[in-house]
């Protein structure tokens, strides 16, 4: 082994004679190897099986490409480590092809009347034309032609013909502009800036049309809630930075801080008797405590609910139910992770965390990067889901790495495309942000397929500028619903104005917005524990 074989663009420029001589060799002794161009390089750790191999001049193979049947490469054409290219497949000068790529030229065939493995060989084959880059993890399925100069995304999934010049990302692969056109692709409208002056300067006006005169509702004529009263104040920092202008501050602080059980540290909804962790209510620890804190109050009680012995805490999350509604799980989890954080933060900095994260780091799944598993009936969005609710309480709250964070942008990514949630307009704020936020949060740490997470962040960003309702914000879904979700509530603008803000972070443009979440949805790890 040698740099040449994972390397091997240095081959032509910095091989000794003897390194030369050794590649002309093998070359020679390689079956299949038709012709070998000048400063050609084929490693010796690839693996190259009944091929009818033609290879350009300045091209070649680095290790552990798999390569069998007819393949032809032009000039200055490159297949990296770990690349998989099954002939029938034509590729031109010029092409890049990234490792663990798969082009295809052959399928099986499916029909109902025998097994697979007895099923008949299909080939059709693989063009590619000139000046192609097809990007890591890519894969360019039978029957196939790229045009000259189209760029095929990191783990794009191509199924159909691409025409010449065409950015492509996605599974399937969608063209998302022309390589030509030099402007910001798919560009918001509004931008951004604009976007943020207008929901500022309609602000105190959207606040007003869910004020009853005593309280707030998510909707007009709507039953008032913790929660309404909670998403008023958020709204209000963002836009306002300032409590909502309907009520006085030290108000606003009375009435939340009375709201908080006094024995289980919970916070009950209006005319709810006994709180418990497994109750719809336990949100609410969440939405008080950050509006107490935005009001730079607190919660005025110890969490006791959440204070349990490791034996005990151990076999709750073990009776959690993963298998099926890994979302309800994810969420306890993150009720409980947030009681620890405010005893932490506000009573007992030695509250203890080190069996909830323990158990955690033990049982993520090394594959998926997801705590629970998919379903036939749901996909993935009960453990995407969930892992946003989780991690949101746990990692992201407490300021730590989240493990394995590549597995799961690759996880995250494969529910993206799942059309029961996001084709067609459709897609919740909670289905986008509990897409966004584990994309955000994994990408602090990793690059891993930027450019297709970023992709997807700007379809979305386009999609949800466009839906603001004037003077009444947001509806927390897109699509018409047979209750009241579609149309405009405190929760979905309290919940859209904080996507809008990770998905703009994402591609680097949430400056432009002139607002950063500080509440529930804030980016930075919550503030440190006070010292006694």
């Amino acid at each position: 082994m040698s740099e040449f074989d994972f390397c091997p663009w240095l081959f032509a420029d910095d091989a000794t004679p003897d390194e030369r001589d050794a590649q002309l060799a093998h070359q020679r002794d390689l079956p299949g190897l038709r012709r070998a161009g000048d400063r050609s390089f084929v490693s010796p750790l690839a693996a190259i099986h009944q091929a009818d191999l033609t290879l350009g001049a300045d091209s070649y193979l680095a290790a552990h490409v798999y390569l069998t049947g007819e393949v032809q490469l032009g000039d200055h054409t490159s297949l990296n480590p770990y690349a998989v290219v099954r002939g029938p497949v034509r590729l031109g000068s010029g092409v890049r092809v990234g490792a663990h790529a798969s082009l295809v030229g052959f399928n099986h065939s499916a029909d109902p009347d025998k097994p697979i493995h007895q099923q008949p060989i299909v080939a059709k084959g693989v063009v590619v034309g000139d000046d192609v880059w097809i990007g890591s993890n890519a894969i360019v399925l039978d029957g196939v032609t790229i045009g000259d100069h189209a760029v095929i995304g990191a783990g794009a999934v191509v199924t159909k013909d691409v025409a010449a010049w065409s950015v492509m990302v996605g599974n399937p692969a969608r063209r998302i502009r022309d390589r030509r056109d030099r402007t910001r692709p798919n560009k918001p409208a509004p931008p951004l800036a604009d976007f943020a002056a207008q929901a500022r300067d309609q602000a105190a006006q959207l606040l007003d049309r869910h004020w009853t005169g005593e309280t707030f509702t998510d909707q007009p004529g709507a039953t008032p809630t913790v929660r309404a009263i909670c998403d008023a104040v958020e709204i209000a920092d963002l836009l306002l930075d300032a409590p909502p202008p309907q009520l006085d501050r030290d108000e606003l602080v009375r009435r939340l801080a009375a709201m908080q059980d006094h024995a289980t540290g919970l916070i009950p909804e209006m005319g709810e008797g006994s709180p418990s962790l497994d109750s719809g209510s336990a949100y609410h620890l969440l939405s008080v405590g950050y509006a107490l804190d935005l009001l730079g109050a607190r919660l005025p009680h110890p969490v006791q609910a959440v204070r349990k012995d490791p034996a005990r805490l151990v076999a709750e999350l073990d009776g959690l139910p993963w298998a099926r509604q890994a979302w309800s799980a994810g969420a306890w989890v993150d009720i409980v992770a947030t009681g620890l954080h405010w005893n932490r933060r506000l009573f007992d900095p030695q509250e203890p965390v080190e069996t909830l994260f323990g158990w955690l780091l033990t049982r993520q799944d090394p594959f998926s990067g997801i705590w629970g598993a998919p379903s036939v009936e749901q996909g993935w969005q009960q453990p995407v889901n969930g892992y946003y609710r989780l991690t949101r309480g746990t990692f992201a709250q407490f300021g730590l790495p989240v493990p394995r964070p590549e597995q799961t942008i690759d996880t995250v990514l494969a529910h993206t495309r799942d059309g029961r949630y996001f084709a067609d307009g459709r897609g919740t704020a909670c289905d986008v942000l509990d897409v966004i936020h584990p994309l955000w949060l994994c990408g602090l740490q990793t690059r891993h397929r930027r450019t297709e997470v970023q992709a997807w962040a700007r379809d979305r960003l386009a999609a949800t500028l466009a839906r603001w309702h004037t003077a009444a914000g947001f509806a927390f879904s897109p699509a018409v619903t047979t209750g009241t979700a579609h149309l405009p509530s405190l929760q979905g603008t309290e919940m859209w104005l904080a996507i809008i803000w990770l998905l703009a972070d994402v591609l680097g443009e949430s400056g432009a917005l002139g607002y950063r979440p500080r509440g529930v949805h804030r980016p930075e790890p919550a503030p440190v524990v006070r010292t006694l």
